[in-house]
């Protein structure tokens, strides 16, 4: 769906490679196809083993980076970051990798998620003499390291990483090495590969097909990666873990080509369609997906229920991202701009239209709108992810309660809001089932807190939600 429309964003996504003499330029290219997880920065930081370059900026990859600047980022060990600014942070000091600097050695650091205990931390660094150059709750992370008293770099990154609650997927440089960590939940994403002799990590596997590196697998709750040029060796920093990755990674967030523990995101969305044929049949003309990442749900709908499938709305590719502005004025009229109604298709037709969420229900009610006034007699909204009545705290910019329609409305209530003429949620077992992760035990490894509030980890009075956490020092 329209990810700066509805208020449902990514945090970011994280890349890096150890290895391969154009580190750089792979990262680059990378970082392009992770560009669905932030829109607002993009930065690489290179090693060749005794110096350390960065550059970084505010905007798309392309266009942060030119040929000249990815040149002068030379080594064969990169780490890459693309980042969504939630709502009133951001600025250049925020974007990601952040590199500090010191006597001994240098350290860059990306991250993918959000540490629910970092304002505690932060408060407890800087009454110990910390002063944080940044609002970003990433940079906690450098302040345990440095402060640890362990000698070796590893066991100082084990020791930080215990002190960290809430989801992260951190990629660590220094001069001579490249760690890797993923929270003791596997709230986020985060996959190993190898390239030629080097060994490559990324939040997506779709960053490994556009650079020509071959997956290996998925990496482990609480496991720290070590890179360097003598290879590659995997640790633990706890063995208390819980698999519970978030799934709206499988719903909405990934790529369809990525995959994920061994699942292609395509083909999990389709079976979500098909279950929501199964479990809300409808008699209807033509069925259409909300573009890009409902269509294939929506495929899965009209395979399941034999009702053609048909493009009834158009994403327009080239408005640019100025026109996207927080207010919801010019949110319901990106709307408009983003979005077009196939009047052909549509105008006299009963229309199943398949999204992934509805987080506030405005873009919802507009494309309602947009639909009927192009003619179609009825439109059934389906969703192929169940209400979500719960605030994020792990890195997705959802709302606060009052914002998240579902947590004060009925479905009846949504439905009338939108003005669907039905309104249908895929329900949480069977949003499961048809995802269908090898895991066993209730949950089957999802995090399921946005529909259930059932946290999988805890959360601390002070614990701040996605979009509040840059307007806190």
């Amino acid at each position: 769906m329209l990810a700066e429309l509805k208020g449902l964003n990514e945090e970011c996504g994280v890349f890096g490679i150890w290895g391969h003499e154009q580190a750089a330029q792979l990262t680059y290219y990378a970082l392009q196809s992770l560009q669905h997880r932030g829109q607002e920065g993009a930065g690489i930081v290179a090693s060749n083993g005794k110096d350390i370059t960065s550059f970084k900026g505010e905007g798309l990859v392309t266009e942060v980076f030119s040929q000249e600047e990815l040149d002068k980022l030379n080594g064969h060990g990169a780490v890459g970051h693309v980042r969504y600014t939630t709502a009133g942070g951001g600025g250049y000091e925020n974007v990601q990798p952040l590199l500090f600097r010191s006597q001994t050695e240098s350290l860059a650091l990306a991250h993918n998620g959000n540490l629910v205990n970092a304002n505690a931390l932060k408060h407890q660094l800087e009454r110990q003499g910390s002063i944080f150059q940044t609002t970003s709750d990433t940079e906690v992370l450098a302040h345990l390291i440095k402060r640890s008293g362990y000698e070796n770099m590893k066991e100082r990154v084990k020791n930080a990483l215990t002190m960290l609650k809430g989801a992260y997927a951190f990629v660590i440089m220094t001069e001579t090495e490249l760690m890797v960590a993923l929270d003791p939940n596997g709230l986020r994403p985060l996959s190993l590969g190898q390239i030629g002799d080097g060994f490559v990590v990324a939040s997506e596997t779709c960053a490994f097909d556009i650079i020509g590196a071959e997956y290996i697998r998925s990496v482990e709750p609480g496991e720290l990666l070590i890179i360097n040029d003598e290879g590659i060796r995997s640790e633990k920093f706890t063995y208390a873990t819980n698999r519970s990755i978030c799934t709206m990674e499988y719903v909405y967030f990934s790529r369809p080509d990525s995959d994920i523990d061994g699942l292609n995101i395509h083909s999990a969305r389709k079976r979500l369609g098909k279950q929501l044929a199964v479990e809300f049949p409808i008699e209807a003309d033509v069925v259409t997906g909300v573009p890009d990442s409902s269509i294939s749900a929506a495929i899965g709908y009209a395979e399941a229920a034999n009702i053609p499938y048909e493009m009834g709305l158009i994403k327009n590719r080239y408005i640019g991202r100025t026109f996207i502005q927080p207010s919801q004025e010019l949110r319901e009229q990106g709307v408009k701009m983003k979005l077009s109604p196939v009047r052909g298709v549509v105008d006299g037709k009963r229309v199943v239209m398949v999204d992934d969420s509805i987080v506030r229900g405005t873009t919802s009610r507009r494309i309602v709108k947009m639909l009927k006034d192009a003619g179609a007699t009825e439109v059934h909204v389906v969703i192929s992810s169940p209400p979500i009545k719960n605030p994020c705290f792990y890195g997705i910019d959802t709302s606060t309660h009052e914002e998240l329609i579902a947590s004060k409305n009925s479905v009846e209530e949504i439905r009338s809001i939108i003005g669907a003429d039905s309104l249908s949620f895929i329900s949480v077992d069977g949003m499961v089932e048809a995802i269908g992760r090898p895991d066993s035990g209730e949950n089957r490894g999802h995090c399921l807190a946005c529909f259930t509030g059932k946290y999988p980890t805890e959360i601390y009075p002070d614990t701040l939600h996605p979009y509040e956490k840059e307007l806190t020092h």
